[in-house]
């Protein structure tokens, strides 16, 4: 996400905030700020609210509920930043997706590349589906293992929340024709037709 910095961030969720959350919104900055700059780029909110309790940094759990959501954005922000390594450089999000590199907004571009992650994310648990009646047996000459591929607790509430009502509210999106999702108005495509029905295939297989 060129261009979208935590400082940025920081600067437009205050503008939308009340005084005590801009305290907090500050608290959290500084803490994620010594991380990154320590070079231990954890950025969990276990970590953060450990180390910013006694610095205004609500507790992990304030941080996850709803009310936290400007926090966890400013959170993904420092995540975001960090560098990491890349296998092909790449800024490809799709033709259907090519509306999303016009977004001038820095909190919402972030969300928005956020939500992209979960779903290029689902798209990538897909192509690992096994069938629920199938099974895969790994013979070493003395016993046998059977492997199944299976969602973990967050995985699965990533596709949930995908798949839920709240998401499509918050977001300003609708149902779109054979399963897609759409901006307002159905002006722009979000996620392709099938994909909610493939997102529904894998809650059931994994």
């Amino acid at each position: 996400m060129d261009g979208v910095t935590p400082e940025l961030v920081l600067e437009q969720l205050k503008k939308l905030s009340s005084q005590r959350s801009k305290s907090t919104l500050d608290a959290i900055f500084a803490v994620c700020k010594e991380q990154q700059q320590s070079g231990r780029l954890d950025f969990s909110y276990t970590t953060i609210a450990q180390l910013g309790k006694t610095r205004g940094v609500p507790a992990a759990q304030s941080i996850r509920n709803k009310t936290g959501e400007s926090y966890r954005t400013l959170i993904r922000a420092f995540e975001n930043s960090v560098v990491k390594p890349k296998a092909k450089p790449s800024n490809q999000t799709g033709k259907n997706f090519e509306w999303m590199n016009s977004i001038t907004d820095p909190v919402l571009k972030l969300q928005i590349n956020y939500l992209y992650a979960q779903k290029r994310e689902a798209e990538r648990l897909l192509e690992k589906v096994v069938p629920i009646s199938q099974v895969i047996e790994i013979y070493d000459g003395a016993s046998s293992h059977v492997s199944k591929i299976k969602l973990t607790d967050l995985e699965r509430e990533a596709l949930e929340y995908l798949l839920s009502n709240e998401f499509l509210r918050e977001n300003g999106f609708e149902l779109g024709k054979d399963a897609s999702v759409v901006t307002a108005n159905s002006t722009k495509m979000v996620f392709p037709v099938a994909t909610l029905d493939a997102l529904k295939k894998a809650m059931l297989n994994l």
